[in-house]
């Protein structure tokens, strides 16, 4: 009964005082993600931990109850990815330090003191011009993937919602799509299909689950999308974009065609902060339509 009770007091059999940064890394996964098939979520949460973790190799045998704020400090200062790596191997300090405090191996937070220098990168929305959405158009059918800038430019759908997009949730006759990720007002919403890009959407369109299809006909993951089919189409058109930047030049296409803001922040899935407007205003799935037909 004393072992038992022990045993349920700290359930790992282990010397804190001898444990690394890397043994204490290992049981926070294992005990995070004790399943070894996950949904594609955790999977993406997990792969952020053991990233970050990876930037922290300077500590992964130094002895936990030994590591000090300067220790972590250095990590930061010296790691040369952008500010959202930094905060994120600081955010695992935190989670390592608070799953060695709940286990009773250390008693005091480190972590806490650590700095993230300020974010000093400008965020770069860099819509397609006129004469590169035409040059899209002009490589549709002879370019890989050039039709997927395109729906995303006349759509605003995020690169992940239109890697998630179900055939299901296409109406193409009707011309919308429901679909959406991210935020409440993003999720199950309605995306009306121009005309224009109407013939795209239905010759992607299949027998399989999903709009955008990986080479085994399942989801595309947005890394292979980006690295095998998004790069090489910037590469071949002479252009220098990411894929946000085409939801980007769907806003900035609907604001100087004259669309009505609301309209553009519900196709687009933006919170509405009057809320006169979210209570009252009720859209139509026609009212959408015209709004985003307002496009050349």
């Amino acid at each position: 009964m004393i072992a038992l009770a022990e045993y349920n007091r700290d359930p790992y059999d282990v010397d804190a005082r001898k444990l690394t940064f890397e043994e204490v890394f290992n049981y926070f996964i294992k005990e995070e993600f004790p399943d070894k098939d996950i949904m594609e979520k955790e999977q993406i949460r997990r792969n952020g931990y053991s990233a970050a973790f990876g930037h922290a190799e300077s500590l992964h045998n130094i002895k936990f109850v030994d590591i000090r704020k300067n220790h972590m400090q250095d990590v930061i200062d010296n790691c040369e990815k952008g500010h959202s790596t930094k905060r994120k191997i600081k955010t695992l300090f935190n989670l390592l330090y608070i799953f060695a405090i709940n286990n009773d191996w250390i008693d005091k937070n480190y972590s806490t003191s650590v700095a993230v220098p300020d974010n000093t990168t400008r965020t770069t929305r860099k819509p397609f011009t006129g004469e590169e959405i035409n040059k899209l158009w002009e490589s549709v059918y002879s370019i890989e993937f050039a039709d997927t800038a395109l729906i995303m430019a006349y759509t605003g759908l995020r690169p992940g919602e239109l890697l998630a997009m179900k055939n299901e949730d296409i109406f193409l006759e009707d011309r919308y799509m429901i679909g959406g990720l991210k935020t409440d007002a993003g999720k199950d919403r309605i995306i009306p299909i121009h005309k224009k890009i109407k013939p795209l959407i239905e010759k992607r369109m299949s027998d399989y689950k999903f709009l955008v299809l990986s080479p085994k006909n399942k989801k595309m993951s947005y890394s292979t999308f980006l690295k095998h089919r998004w790069n090489p189409l910037m590469d071949k058109l002479g252009m220098d974009h990411t894929p946000h930047n085409a939801r980007h030049t769907f806003a900035t296409l609907m604001d100087y065609a004259g669309a009505n803001d609301v309209a553009i922040k519900k196709i687009m899935g933006h919170a509405t902060s009057d809320i006169t407007i979210d209570v009252y205003t009720h859209k139509t799935i026609e009212d959408l339509i015209k709004e985003v037909d307002l496009l050349n």
